[in-house]
């Protein structure tokens, strides 16, 4: 990137802590994880349309939720998008019940990702007609969104600018809100620019791994019948949980009004995988959202 000494850095709060701070370890970590995952053909990862519309994934320390990650990711590798919009959790309180960075870049070490402020201030603008926008701040040390770069830095092929979404107002009608409103922003997007979405959670906290797995297998349910509605539902019911339920719900939605009909579970496990500790766990879900022409298969 040009000028990167007159940039706005957000300066990574969690690298050699969460994940690897040094880029040779961080990429020999990244490579561990994809090693079950051998690289697609480059002819087939270059089509121009295969239907891949969203991933869901976790945001744990890459020791306990880094291989399922993976496992939605590796669709990635060797695609292009240009823009990446990446809604997740707020795990720490604003006045805002939305927020962006209001820094040019994110920083990790495999580099700097590059924020699409032009988008967001359109999506701000957007959010008004349900009487919601966009607030920046600035050093958040918000783990659940920074926690995904790395893997989209190791997987995509070319560079590509982000538009990141905090929530910490998960309620539906803030999540139907922020998908109507996305859906929109995408709509005015040059054809030839690609779009990935993200949704980042984590599932059940400090559950024994009995019950947690009732609390996953909830949201797994209600994630692959592809309709938000459900995912409030299993919640609201006391079914299940996932500190990430509003980012999940607002990419289910808006993947469903890009034509999305497929949710694919890419990986599920919990904390005692890396831990051995089973009192009390972490869930993780990975899912690939696709938009699949029946017609043709």
């Amino acid at each position: 990137m040009n000028n990167e000494n007159l940039l706005d850095v957000r300066p990574s709060p969690i690298a050699g802590m969460w994940y690897p701070g040094t880029e040779s370890h961080l990429r020999a970590e990244l490579a561990s994880y994809f090693a079950a995952y051998p690289p697609q053909d480059l002819a087939e990862a270059d089509v121009e349309d295969d239907g891949l519309i969203a991933l869901v994934v976790p945001h744990a320390g890459y020791r306990y939720s880094g291989a399922t990650a993976a496992a939605a990711f590796q669709a990635l590798r060797g695609k292009n998008y240009q823009k990446v919009i990446i809604v997740s959790p707020s795990h720490r309180a604003y006045i805002n019940p939305l927020i962006t960075s209001g820094h040019d870049v994110y920083e990790t070490p495999l580099g700097l990702v590059p924020v699409d402020h032009q988008s967001l201030n359109r999506l701000s603008i957007l959010l008004q007609e349900d009487k919601l926008s966009l607030k920046t701040v600035r050093f958040d040390q918000e783990h659940a969104l920074e926690i995904e770069l790395p893997f989209l830095q190791y997987t995509l092929k070319d560079d590509f600018q982000i538009l990141p979404v905090m929530m910490l107002d998960q309620r539906e009608k803030t999540a139907r809100a922020l998908a109507k409103a996305l859906f929109a922003l995408i709509q005015g997007f040059e054809l030839s620019e690609k779009v990935l979405l993200l949704a980042s959670t984590d599932l059940s906290h400090f559950h024994h791994q009995r019950v947690a797995s009732e609390l996953d297998g909830a949201f797994i349910k209600a994630l692959q019948s592809g309709d938000a509605r459900q995912l409030y539902l299993a919640s609201e019911s006391g079914k299940t949980e996932a500190c990430g339920l509003g980012p999940t719900a607002t990419i289910l939605e808006l993947s469903k009004m890009l034509g999305a009909n497929t949710v694919t579970i890419a990986d599920y496990r919990d904390s005692s995988f890396a831990s051995g500790d089973k009192s009390s766990v972490v869930g993780y879900v990975s899912a690939i959202i696709r938009r699949e022409d029946y017609e043709n298969v």
